[in-house]
């Protein structure tokens, strides 16, 4: 069946998260100092990624809140007792240089622009309040029909009701959706089970994994959609 509308995550996908997060607690380091444990801002900013992936876990499988994922980041990384108070003014702290490193990758406005005659939308495991602000700062909130965040509807990906509400909000059934995020199972796997067509944003061009639909720059979409693969973007790559 004809793909007329493209899904796609949010973070690590067309946002780079990574840079930013990064970027940001450098510059944050730069401001607070080390705390108490750490030798060098690699380490520092090795285990801030490490907290940020094993509470963000927690946070999908519903054992934290959104603020309490955020408050155990803090904790773990200070490596002392804060309250809810302290916790959040750090992390307030952290996000006033977080927020200053924001920007798109590079392929993404040049791709939605080539996807002009396709509908799109995002869905993402954050939530409205966080990602709305986002969008609108980056100056991309006019290019997507509908923003579907999982703290609202209470439902995270790879679990399939997930991407079948967005596909729900589009009025469109799954076999004409394609859902393109950065996480081969997260996203890739979960929209393909849930009926999609599900495609891997392998940036880092790790491969590995020939289940799945796979490209390593959003210019490879447009002839991936259209089913064409004479120019360098096949159906799967290895």
């Amino acid at each position: 069946m004809t793909i007329r509308a493209v899904l796609w995550d949010i973070d690590d996908t067309i946002f780079d998260y990574g840079g930013a997060d990064h970027a940001g607690m450098e510059q944050h380091l730069l401001a607070e100092g080390l705390a108490d444990g750490f030798t060098s801002d690699g380490q520092a900013l090795r285990r801030w990624k490490e907290l940020t992936a094993i509470h963000w876990a927690r946070f999908s499988a519903g054992e934290t809140d959104w603020p309490g994922q955020r408050r155990d980041r803090v904790r773990g990384f200070i490596g002392h007792a804060l309250s809810d108070a302290e916790a959040d003014d750090w992390f307030g702290r952290y996000l006033v240089h977080y927020e200053a490193a924001w920007a798109l990758f590079p392929d993404v406005l040049p791709a939605l622009d080539a996807l002009g005659g396709y509908r799109h939308a995002l869905l993402s495991n954050s939530s409205l309040t966080v990602q709305r602000p986002k969008l609108a700062a980056l100056g991309v909130a006019d290019r997507f029909e509908a923003v579907v965040c999982a703290v609202e509807l209470g439902i995270s990906k790879p679990e399939a009701e997930a991407f079948r509400s967005a596909c729900r909000t589009l009025g469109l059934p799954p076999e004409q959706v394609a859902y393109v995020g950065d996480e081969p199972d997260i996203d890739a796997r979960g929209a393909t089970d849930a009926g999609l067509m599900g495609i891997w944003l392998d940036r880092a061009d790790t491969g590995g994994r020939p289940g799945l639909t796979r490209v390593t720059d959003l210019a490879q979409l447009p002839a991936l959609l259209r089913g064409d693969t004479r120019f360098g973007a096949p159906s799967t790559f290895g």
